[in-house]
């Protein structure tokens, strides 16, 4: 029997359709056929247990030697923890592992590189791989049978990466929908059984999905998702998803040559040029986990020829985007239809928090009205429906933080109330 699988988010359906009715993409469904598996012999004997007879859970934890993913993770990894890390391929996720965990017991599982080409990066960077072990088996019933065995219990397994590991009772391919689910349920059975943590390393989509679908991100503990383009030096690794702890933390990687440098300037990924009547450009300050970020937004407006004028965003939320420029149009009486908006934030990161909210509407009146914006500016706030600007978490810590850092003038919730309060101050 036939049926086919959405590629991109794992939809099934009995019969091909062009456009898939779960993430509406086009031309995803795959046909497949059903997945032979080996019936159990005998039927498994129900068990259940009072909770008070249940033993506390150890919460100890493990570090690694980078304090950033420490942070993410909520203090380390904890025993028997599965974690999920993805990520764009060549984002740094590898060099990422092989430096936070060279100073454990860990046993390295690649079925993307060989054994030559990992220790090759390591001596590129510098990193030491005495305690680290290697394997290449890739069929996760000898995985599962090889870890039970060994005289040595490593302290962590990496995954490297789920896409290449492959159950022998499931008839498809490495990397099919069935692979994926079987291989990972077989890999977090042993990691709870043994105690041992497991990073699994994912690959995602062009959508940021991870590929084959998020099928995944239910069934492990944690899922790390680590971001930046390519052709910018820095990184940022978010929690998603984390059962042992908070999924505000992220971390702030620099790549150097050497791998990856851990950052903790809060500015990073503010222009650090000294320029003052710059039109378009705001400095948002966000809240991210415990601590205050500064990010640079920049944006651009120019006549627009279309009948739909353009609107391109990199870095925010497009519909986030697109309900400011509805709140400038209705509340400021700025027509915006004559325009083609570009926005963008600096440094190839994603800002998510509201608190963005006030920088995005202050590049955009800047770039349109051509209101010069000082460095030494921050805009902190989230923006309502009816115009109205709402205190944000950590709002008092960004505050302080910019004071601290020499922002000589600051727009929040206690300094603007509305949006029409915040234009006519940009416009003194």
């Amino acid at each position: 029997m036939s049926f086919f699988i959405c590629s991109n988010c794992g939809e099934g359906s009995a019969s091909w359709m062009g456009r898939c009715p779960n993430c509406s993409e086009w031309n995803t469904l795959v046909q497949k056929r059903e997945a032979k598996t080996t019936k159990s012999k005998k039927t498994e004997v129900f068990e259940s247990k009072a909770f008070k007879k249940i033993a506390a859970l150890d919460t100890n934890r493990n570090k690694t030697d980078v304090y950033e993913l420490d942070r993410v993770l909520g203090g380390g990894v904890v025993k028997g923890e599965v974690i999920l890390v993805t990520g764009e391929p060549g984002v740094g996720k590898s060099t990422l592992l092989l430096q936070s965990l060279h100073k454990l017991k860990a046993l390295y599982i690649s079925g993307e590189e060989s054994a030559e080409q990992v220790k090759d990066r390591a001596d590129r960077l510098g990193i030491p791989l005495a305690t680290m072990s290697f394997s290449d088996s890739l069929q996760v019933e000898a995985i599962d049978g090889g870890v039970r065995e060994l005289k040595v219990v490593p302290e962590i397994i990496v995954i490297d990466s789920i896409q290449t590991i492959y159950s022998k009772d499931v008839m498809s391919a490495p990397g099919s929908i069935s692979q994926l689910r079987e291989a990972t349920a077989r890999l977090i059975r042993l990691s709870k059984e043994t105690g041992i943590p497991m990073i699994i390393v994912g690959h995602v989509t062009k959508d940021g999905d991870i590929a084959g679908p998020k099928a995944l991100e239910h069934m492990v503990d944690a899922v790390l998702h680590f971001e930046g383009e390519r052709v910018s030096n820095y990184r940022i690794l978010r929690a998603q998803k984390n059962r042992f702890g908070s999924t505000d933390e992220i971390g702030i990687f620099e790549m150097t040559s050497k791998g990856l440098k851990e950052v903790d300037n809060p500015t990073v990924f503010i222009d650090k040029q000294e320029e003052i009547d710059v039109p378009g450009k705001s400095i948002a300050g966000v809240m991210e986990g415990q601590r205050p970020l500064f990010f640079e937004i920049q944006a651009l407006a120019t006549k627009s020829f279309l009948a739909m004028p353009r609107r391109v965003v990199k870095g925010l939320d497009y519909n986030k985007v697109l309900l400011l420029i509805a709140v400038i149009q209705k509340h400021l009486n700025i027509n915006l239809s004559t325009y083609d908006l570009y926005l963008n934030v600096i440094g190839g990161v994603q800002v998510k928090s509201p608190a963005a909210d006030l920088a995005v509407v202050a590049a955009i009146l800047s770039t349109v009205k051509d209101i010069p914006l000082s460095n030494q500016t921050v805009f902190t706030g989230e923006l309502g429906l009816l115009g109205e600007v709402r205190k944000v978490y950590g709002e008092e810590k960004i505050v302080q933080e910019a004071k601290r850092l020499k922002f000589t003038k600051q727009y929040h919730s206690k300094e603007c109330k509305n949006v029409k309060e915040l234009y006519s101050k940009m416009a003194k």
